[in-house]
């Protein structure tokens, strides 16, 4: 086992157990004020090509890919900043409480689990799917997933949903060739702040 390994597992472990209180509320809060489970999972592609259920906290109505295609469909401006960033900042599908979860990054949580299990790192590349990478990510695709995928990452620190999603990559490829166990500690301690400053988030 790596030092990295080791420290994910250790990390994973502790957060787990300690913040199970918060786990529970958050799940219970989205349970009770939107219809529909607690927990998303979503196929993700992890080291190697290989895939994974990640699971989050829900932030989303229960159809809401149907949504997406319907919105994207209609409205070309939408399209446009669906293209540029892989998201909406005014997306009517996420729920208030989503809102919420995803400024706070409390609804990644659950990828603790996922960091556990082997499929997550701490720090990492975040995770991509498979459209992902057939449509935007093309030929960077072996070196982001030549790592197991971040709970959090150099993107999540410097900028998130400001980024476009080409920045975002190249940030992602800075993260493989520079990436060390002191980077990762810098990053973690970068992401606490950001959870309790959010900015860029949504």
């Amino acid at each position: 086992m790596t030092v990295k390994r080791l420290f994910d597992v250790t990390f994973a472990l502790f957060a787990l157990l300690f913040g199970s209180p918060l786990f529970l509320l958050c799940a219970l809060i989205v349970k009770i004020s939107s219809p529909g489970p607690a927990f998303h999972a979503c196929t993700r592609i992890g080291k190697n090509k290989t895939p994974f259920q990640c699971w989050k906290f829900r932030t989303m109505v229960v159809n809401a890919e149907e949504q997406l295609q319907v919105l994207l469909t209609s409205n070309n401006a939408l399209m446009q900043e669906w293209n540029t960033f892989y998201k909406l900042k005014e997306d009517p599908r996420i729920t208030p409480t989503g809102k919420w979860l995803r400024k706070t990054s409390l609804d990644e949580l659950p990828q603790f689990w996922n960091v556990l299990k082997g499929d997550m790192s701490i720090v990492g590349p975040r995770p991509l799917s498979q459209t992902e990478i057939e449509e935007y990510v093309k030929d960077k695709a072996p070196k982001i997933l030549s790592l197991r995928p971040g709970l959090t990452s150099i993107w999540t620190v410097s900028g998130r949903s400001k980024i476009s999603y080409p920045e975002r990559l190249l940030l992602e490829e800075q993260y493989v060739d520079k990436r060390s166990f002191l980077l990762d500690l810098i990053l973690i301690g970068k992401t606490l702040i950001t959870m309790l400053f959010p900015k860029g988030a949504y």
